[in-house]
């Protein structure tokens, strides 16, 4: 066989952008989450690939892409066997093979998103090795390695249902036996919100995927050696983009409408969810057609998640199981409605007729029993030999600390003993000169108030953050020389506004305010009081409150000076 450098490389190029997908799935799950499982998020992610790249060199790739029956490849453990027939013009063996790894593995680690802070590490690492080593390459094997799908003429271009739909059908499947996250239900059966804990880690995992699903999608024409390659890889790339943008756009606008502020999280998910949906067809439709993939793949994620979360009562924190299982299937059925190609290849929309469509859907439900009846099988085994789920404090506690004896993924924000570490003793501070003539002894006792007296008083404002400048300016200009700020948490009679976080009310009962702490003397409170009022008031609920509260006395630290004279500048 004569090797073909042009297409070598491209299919190298495009294992090692697949394979960097690892590193986006590892961002968003772990953005999505919460902060006390970041480190098992990330031992998943990198151990899904480690499991299933020695698995799938063992029988997976043999059982994909063996010449055996239209069912099952052959059992080839370290493929020495002869593949010519199935690899690509140019492309040596070992090139492709290390491309079809890389597919394998994404397909092992959408699992994890779904099944996230709760499922035991030991159990994770059984099913996705069971993934790797035969789930994903019989069903392959149908579609991609010369199966009975193939001979019918299902068309999956990059793997919306060989490799997003087993992945989604794997974690709904497991998400379901697994049971939801501890706290998710109330026993009203109503899901709560529970807020992945660093939306800008999530945004980078969503950057990177799209980044590299151009070699996902891209390099899957295994070849750039020719004009019409060159071509297909074009279309293939704006159509790729093109998916992933109108239906992250359609999902900003519907929820939006929906929720009445544009969903963060969801409109994420949008964009994996645009890049699934079209990766089935990204070869045979055209611009037109990618856009309204994307377009229904941005409504139909809206309502997926919802009815996941609130129907179904599937815990999915990610949105795996709707991003990669619905969109994946709904990608790889449109293609039977928009398909372009050649005269076994057009879509219901372009003069196809219905033969077409009837094979992506029978290519869809076919997959969908293989993978949804053997994966159940291997939790319930799962399950039944060591666990599948965590245990309750272990949940609590999270994930990192009980599966990895990690106290936290994030200790440089934590505050945490260091291990050998002695704090050295600190000397006593010299002493600094007064601006006084001589400082004056501190006395710790009661004052009795006598008439005449200076008094002293505490008033305590809670705003909005927004209010805080106009209320420094406005407590300035009567003459406050000083205020202790601190931004807190809080509600009051309103119990907070309703957000939405994915579709699901949050129970927002504590939020951001700012309060304000005033002593004064010399200013009348009343003065105060009634300043801070007119610049705070809105008419609105949330404004605030101010209290009041007598002072019995007050000391300045560095001098000395109590009383009237400790509230005073030095210039006064």
């Amino acid at each position: 066989m004569t090797f073909s450098a042009a297409n070598t490389i491209w299919v190298l190029l495009g294992a090692a952008l697949v394979f960097f997908m690892q590193a986006g799935f590892a961002m968003c799950e772990a953005g999505f989450t919460r902060a006390k499982n970041t480190g098992n998020i990330l031992m998943k992610n990198l151990m899904d690939f480690c499991i299933g790249t020695p698995l799938y060199w063992l029988l997976g790739y043999g059982i994909m892409f063996g010449a055996g029956t239209a069912l099952f490849g052959w059992i080839d453990p370290f493929i020495m066997k002869d593949y010519s027939h199935v690899l690509p013009a140019g492309v040596p063996l070992w090139a492709f093979a290390i491309f079809q790894t890389v597919f394998c593995a994404t397909s092992a680690t959408i699992v994890s998103g779904a099944m996230a802070e709760r499922t035991k590490f030991s159990a994770y690492c059984i099913y996705s090795a069971a993934i790797s080593l035969f789930i994903y390459p019989v069903s392959g094997h149908w579609i991609w390695g010369g199966g009975w799908l193939a001979e019918m003429g299902f068309h999956d271009f990059a793997g919306s249902t060989a490799v997003h739909m087993v992945g989604g059908v794997c974690a709904l499947i497991g998400a379901k036996i697994l049971g939801p996250r501890v706290g998710k239900y109330g026993k009203d059966g109503k899901p709560r919100a529970i807020l992945g804990h660093n939306l800008s880690i999530a945004a980078l995992g969503v950057f990177i995927l799209w980044f590299c699903w151009f070699g996902f999608n891209g390099a899957s024409t295994v070849g750039m050696d020719s004009d019409e390659l060159i071509g297909s890889a074009s279309l293939v790339f704006f159509n790729t983009n093109l998916a992933a943008a109108v239906a992250t756009l359609t999902t900003m606008i519907f929820t939006w409408l929906r929720y009445g502020k544009p969903d963060v999280s969801m409109t994420f998910n949008a964009a994996l969810a645009g890049l699934v949906g079209i990766t089935a067809g990204c070869d045979a439709v055209n611009p037109f057609g990618a856009a309204l993939i994307g377009l229904a793949c941005g409504f139909v994620i809206v309502f997926a998640v919802e009815f996941f979360d609130k129907v179904a009562k599937i815990d999915d924190p990610v949105g795996a199981i709707s991003v990669h299982g619905v969109c994946g299937a709904l990608g790889t059925v449109l293609t039977g409605l928009f398909a372009t190609g050649g005269t076994t290849m057009k879509g219901v929309f372009y003069g196809g007729g219905f033969k077409f469509l009837g094979i992506q859907l029978l290519g869809v439900l076919a997959t969908i029993a293989w993978t949804a009846a053997i994966i159940t099988v291997v939790f319930l085994l799962i399950k039944k030999a060591i666990g599948l789920r965590a245990g309750t404090e272990d949940e609590i506690i999270g994930m990192d600390r009980s599966e990895h004896g990690l106290l936290t993924a994030y200790s440089g924000f934590a505050i945490l003993p260091e291990e050998g570490y002695e704090a050295p003793a600190m000397p006593a501070p010299a002493a600094a000169p007064a601006p006084v003539a001589e400082a004056v002894p501190v006395a710790a006792k009661k004052a009795e108030k006598v008439p005449g007296e200076p008094v002293y008083t505490r008033v305590q404002i809670i705003c909005r953050p927004a209010s805080l400048e106009s209320l420094k300016k406005a407590m300035n200009g009567i003459g406050i020389t000083g205020m202790t700020v601190t931004n807190v948490m809080g509600y009051g009679a309103q119990k907070g506004k309703p957000e939405y976080y994915r579709g699901t009310p949050v129970e927002v009962t504590l939020l951001p305010k700012v309060q304000v702490d005033i002593v004064v003397s010399k200013v009348p409170v009343s003065e105060v009081i009634e300043t801070a009022r007119s610049v705070l008031y809105t008419g609105h609920i949330g404004d605030g409150k101010i209290f009041v509260q007598d002072v019995e006395n007050v000391v300045r630290v560095r001098t000395g000076e109590e009383g009237y004279d400790a509230l005073q500048s030095e210039d006064e």
